[in-house]
């Protein structure tokens, strides 16, 4: 009877999904700043604390984080739904997780660590097997960039000197968080003095059950893409653009991401689960809709909002229990998602690929909005 209960209740959730209920707000954010601990070479790194109605998120200028986000479930009950540490030493110690931090230069993956550009070849750190994932051994996740306080958050700047991890170019990149109408959002923009290739995201794992509180396998996700880009056993994509009718990436339809994890199909055996970057069917550049995931349990509804072309849906499967986060807790396999708003995966290596090429004079910008609600 309780397991009959349970799917009673989730299968009401799912025919609630897009009837939501706004999260209390008022029309500005408090923004404060504090002290979160020191680098090695004595570099001092800062947390922002921005509040707006039931929201509360906090930002810290190593690797430009998201530390943590608190928001009400349908009780108004608050969790922190992003997995992470509560100081900053785990943080440095962690080369691999990513956690709440913005990656790049090139987010996701490049083939056998270079590319091609104006006719020379770029050769960068291989971190990842042969390929270069998430910028390379010190990406800006790695970095402390320059916060300070703007309305309703925080504004974050980095400057990457020409041949920073092999990419060319000097670049300025700025990433602001912002406190908006039950929202959590993050505009991104770099200008360089020199042609580069460019890719930033942010690496946040969510559980809306709240971190550290078992895995996500229950929640729902609604992806509106009709393609994907398939890739090989060393994750880079083939080149090819596939539709997900008839496949276990078909999340059209709000379905657990357990449902089909473990289907005997060759992209879950490849990745280990879902790590893939979904082709969103709007035009670039104009913001729409990319997922939306609801966690039974708590009624918490997260909706994914972009201008990226790309949405790369990763459910934590290289999690190994090895981690301890927040007040000690273990992060198993599959503790949490991400939903990694991006240009596609080895880009610079895909011609047919939206390009992901920035020029000196040329302003990249992009606009990525982490809405939540609650279904009744």
């Amino acid at each position: 009877m309780a397991n009959r209960s349970m799917q009673s209740k989730a299968l009401n959730c799912i025919l609630l999904f897009f009837t939501l209920v706004p999260l209390a707000s008022r029309l500005e954010a408090k923004v404060t700043k504090s002290e979160f601990g020191s680098m090695p070479d004595g570099t001092k790194v800062e947390i922002y604390t921005l509040e707006e109605g039931a929201l509360k998120a906090r930002v810290m200028t190593y690797g430009a984080r998201l530390v943590s986000l608190e928001i009400p479930d349908r009780s108004g009950k608050t969790a922190d739904i992003v997995l992470g540490y509560q100081s900053l030493a785990p943080y440095t110690a962690d080369p691999k997780s990513y956690f709440g931090s913005i990656v790049g230069r090139y987010g996701n993956r490049i083939a056998h660590a270079s590319f091609s550009l104006d006719g020379r070849r770029y050769q960068l750190p291989a971190n990842d097997g042969t390929n270069c994932l998430h910028g390379g051994i010190k990406g800006f996740d790695k970095l402390v960039w320059q916060g300070h306080e703007i309305p309703n958050g925080v504004e974050l700047t980095l400057v990457s000197k020409d041949g920073d991890e092999g990419f060319p170019g000097t670049l300025t990149a700025r990433v602001r968080y912002t406190l908006e109408a039950h929202a959590l959002k993050i505009e991104y923009s770099a200008t360089t003095d020199k042609d580069t290739v460019l890719n930033l995201t942010n690496h946040s794992y969510f559980n809306l059950a709240g971190e550290g509180q078992g895995d996500i396998l229950n929640h729902q996700v609604m992806i509106p893409a009709d393609r994907f880009t398939p890739v090989d056993s060393s994750l880079i994509p083939t080149g090819d653009l596939v539709p997900v009718a008839g496949t276990p990436l078909d999340f059209h339809q709000p379905t657990a991401i357990g449902a089909r994890i473990n289907d005997n199909y060759e992209q879950m055996r490849l990745a280990g689960g879902y790590d893939h970057n979904y082709v969103l069917n709007g035009k670039a550049g104009v913001l729409q809709e990319a997922a939306r995931v609801l966690e039974p349990t708590s009624g918490r509804v997260l909706t994914v909002e972009t201008t990226q072309p790309g949405l790369q849906f990763y459910s934590g499967n290289f999690l190994d229990g090895t981690l301890h986060g927040k007040h000690g807790h273990v992060y198993n396999k599959h503790a949490g998602f991400c939903l990694e708003t991006q240009h596609f995966p080895d880009s610079p290596n895909h011609p047919k690929f939206p390009t992901s090429e920035l020029k000196p004079g040329q302003t990249y910008h992009s606009v990525t909005v982490f809405g939540f609600s609650t279904a009744p």
